[in-house]
């Protein structure tokens, strides 16, 4: 009989590869959804993503309506709002996020297609996350980031239902997810441009329901009250510290579902990349370029752990159980992308704000 731990592994196994496929032969990628939509006026690759944000919201709420998962024990809905983390944490991700050229989740994409960037990447991400979770960071982000959460109300998590409507009855909850699911399908679909990049369409169908597949690998098929494991979904942050640590303390630690999402997407992304016949080796170009990977892999880190999450673990799986540290992390992290994109094109950070607020000519 299969362990908790070993099922999970195999279900982030299959999740992973669900997103490791869309990455790579469905285009998903949320640096570049950004980079269409600051400086192309291009909406598609965001509205694949709200798109994918409803479903994993519809699918996982339903879960815990029938109470198949219980999300209360994830990690997102806590008893207070992290919103330094959010804020700074989604700055530093979003920065870094941009040096690198994509995030944590495009870097595994990026591996599967033979880009040894990209491993130096995955490294330098894991082990700061690692050392911010555990590590000597770690010390910095409890005494300066942490104490600047907001306490909630005894009783009440950072869910947007148990804030708006405390105590209100299922039907309450099922109305306001109903309306917010909605409105990013309306938005997402109604000038038929998504419905017209067929591949961007079913990516956001697919990464929305590898969400919610999650929560259901690691919230009832791998439960077992005797062999507890973590309620959790797909994220590319702590997993990548997860799974340097296992490779390299193999007898002393367990399989999980984040471990095995990495896996998933890294042979996700081979695989169609050998189908499409697109897997090539590539490498930096020059010391400069891999100084600025490896700077924007530590942003990305550090910067993930403090804002739990990137921009699958907070703007997907955060989104899924409506916390409230999603839309804000999210933004951060675009603003921070947005200052990163800003300096890898021109080499200054806010030359915007210069020319609106320099002296003039």
């Amino acid at each position: 009989m299969l362990s908790p731990s070993t099922i999970a592994f195999a279900c982030g196994l299959a999740a992973g590869a669900v997103l490791g496929v869309a990455g790579r032969a469905g285009r998903f990628c949320t640096l570049a959804m950004l980079e269409d939509a600051f400086f192309g006026a291009d909406y598609r690759r965001l509205k694949s993503f709200a798109l994918a944000a409803a479903v994993a919201l519809l699918a996982t709420q339903a879960l815990a309506e029938f109470g198949i998962v219980d999300l209360s024990r994830s990690i997102y809905l806590t008893a207070s709002i992290g919103l330094g983390g959010a804020i700074i944490g989604g700055l530093m991700f979003g920065v870094g996020m941009a040096l690198v050229g994509t995030c944590g989740f495009g870097s595994l994409v990026r591996v599967g297609g033979g880009d040894l960037r990209a491993i130096v990447v995955f490294l330098v991400l894991g082990l700061s996350a690692l050392a911010t979770m555990r590590g000597v960071t770690g010390m910095l982000r409890v005494l300066f980031v942490e104490p600047l959460s907001l306490r909630l109300g005894e009783g009440t998590n950072q869910a947007l239902t148990s804030i708006l409507c405390p105590g209100a009855g299922a039907a309450t909850r099922a109305i306001l997810v109903a309306s917010i699911a909605t409105a990013l399908v309306v938005w997402a679909l109604a000038d038929g441009k998504l419905i017209r990049s067929p591949r961007l369409l079913v990516s956001g169908f697919a990464v929305g329901g590898a969400i919610a597949f999650g929560w259901f690998a690691t919230g009832w098929l791998a439960d077992d009250e005797f062999d507890p494991i973590r309620v959790s979904s797909l994220t590319f942050v702590a997993p990548l510290g997860d799974s340097i640590l296992y490779v390299a303390t193999f007898s002393g630690a367990r399989l999980n579902f984040g471990i095995g999402s990495v896996a998933g997407v890294v042979a996700g992304s081979f695989a169609a990349a050998m189908l499409a016949r697109g897997f090539r080796w590539e490498a930096c170009d020059d010391a400069r370029e891999l100084k600025r990977h490896m700077i924007g892999a530590l942003l990305m880190g550090v910067g993930g752990i403090m804002s739990m999450g990137c921009t699958i673990g907070q703007g997907l799986t955060a989104f899924s159980t409506l916390a409230v540290s999603a839309p804000i992390t999210l933004l951060a992290i675009a603003c921070g992308a947005r200052l990163g994109l800003e300096f890898t094109m021109t080499g200054e950070w806010l030359p915007v704000v210069r020319r609106l607020f320099g002296p003039s000519t």
